[in-house]
């Protein structure tokens, strides 16, 4: 018996007691910093200075799962999941938008569910058009979204509508938006119909692992934002026709699915890279312990 109460505490320490995880010391903490707005890092190593909370329920919103505590990010978020629901009513998407995850109220690495998320500057939308938006707290933790995309992962389902594609093009269509993170047969779908014009936003639209309930927008580093690390931009030349509906697209349901045997496995393998739910405040910007010590 003592003997499985102390592995029990050994688990629960962690790695090393003198040096928690970032995830819980930040997953700990309830409210954001009353500093300015500040993202910190990059999108999956970072944290946040003044993050502001999208209201549960709005005209055309409600944000999902509360118990989380996830609904914060920064102020320029905010506004583009206020603009972005009000198309998506516009659009016939149901009365607005359901809003799945943003940020913690002062970023950092999540306990679970993400790698990113860490800045404030992504969140995640249902693909279930909202028939209400009056959602108690305790059916916003019950509900599910709805999958765009079959089992197989190869194709779209019924789901999958005319609405899905405008509102995506919406979305991906405005200027705060850096990239869009889909299942890669809702990008193949979109890819059926693409023109050339549609290339300055369809190739914001890329494909990922995991995305068959809700699509993640990712916004760029706001302007004066110097402690935020942008990406690399997504195609470097529109004018080349860069949307991202090449041959490479087909990887995702040809050789991701079923990826073909190495002809030797390797004598020294790469060690595995440490998750970011593993991070340390030393794996974090320097930075990043000012934002947790403020109050």
């Amino acid at each position: 018996m003592i003997r499985a109460v102390l592995a029990l505490m050994l688990t629960l320490a962690g790695p090393a007691a003198a040096e928690p995880l970032a995830s819980r010391l930040f997953g700990a903490k309830p409210t954001p910093t009353a500093n300015a707005p500040m993202p910190v890092g990059s999108y999956a190593k970072g944290c946040a200075d003044g993050l502001v909370q999208l209201p549960e329920t709005g005209p055309t919103w409600q944000a999902m799962r509360l118990s989380r505590n996830r609904n914060w990010g920064h102020p320029v978020m905010i506004d583009y999941l206020r603009d972005l629901s009000e198309q998506a009513r516009d659009l016939g998407f149901g009365r607005g938008l359901y809003i799945g995850d943003i940020s913690q109220p002062r970023g950092g690495p999540m306990t679970s569910g993400h790698a990113s998320h860490q800045i404030g500057l992504d969140a995640d939308i249902w693909q279930l058009p909202p028939a209400r938006l009056n959602l108690t707290r305790a059916e916003r933790e019950k509900i599910s979204s709805i999958p765009v995309r079959s089992a197989d992962q190869r194709s779209v389902t019924d789901n999958w509508t005319d609405r899905h594609h405008a509102l995506l093009r919406a979305a991906a269509s405005d200027p705060r938006v850096d990239r869009i993170f889909v299942a890669a047969a809702v990008k193949i779908e979109m890819c059926k119909t693409a023109t050339r014009a549609d290339t300055p936003w369809l190739q914001k639209i890329r494909p990922v692992a995991g995305h068959d309930t809700h699509f993640h927008v990712r916004l760029k580093c706001p302007p004066g934002a110097r402690l935020c690390e942008p990406q690399t931009p997504s195609v470097a030349d529109l004018s080349k026709g860069g949307n991202g509906c090449d041959d490479t697209l087909m990887w995702w349901v040809t050789d991701y699915l079923n990826p073909p045997k190495p002809r030797k496995k390797p004598k020294n393998p790469a060690p595995r890279p440490r998750g970011a739910r593993e991070f340390t405040m030393a794996d974090l910007p320097p930075q990043c312990a000012g934002v947790l010590a403020s109050r």
